[in-house]
């Protein structure tokens, strides 16, 4: 189909089509254009945010950074104060941290 087929379509001149082709390339385009391009070529437009890992993945890795994060914080006080904690047991430290203060709406919080 060439651009002026698509803008007679659209109800649009061929030379807001050729528009139309790099503001797509530019990742500018807007939605609602984009909808209408797709319903002139008796299409539906689809648009999705497909995550890079599961969902478990995602919430196990934030858990674990809040986790890290708080312990750091109070490793570091009680170094200040000489009461240094070992690092031996850091991992079981962080694996009960999420188990027993961490509650699912907390992970999103960005503080």
């Amino acid at each position: 189909m060439t651009g002026a087929q698509l803008g007679a379509r659209i109800g649009v001149r061929p030379q807001t089509i050729e528009s139309i082709e790099k503001s797509e390339t530019a990742g500018t385009i807007q939605l609602n254009t984009l909808r209408r391009a797709a319903e002139a070529l008796d299409c539906t437009l689809v648009y999705a945010l497909v995550p890079n890992s599961s969902l478990q993945a995602v919430v196990e890795a934030r858990a674990r950074k809040i986790a890290i994060r708080e312990l750091q914080r109070v490793a570091h006080t009680m170094r200040l104060e000489a009461q240094g904690t070992e690092n031996v047991d850091f991992e079981a430290r962080v694996q009960a941290y999420i188990r027993d203060k961490l509650s699912e709406r907390d992970l999103w919080n960005d503080t």
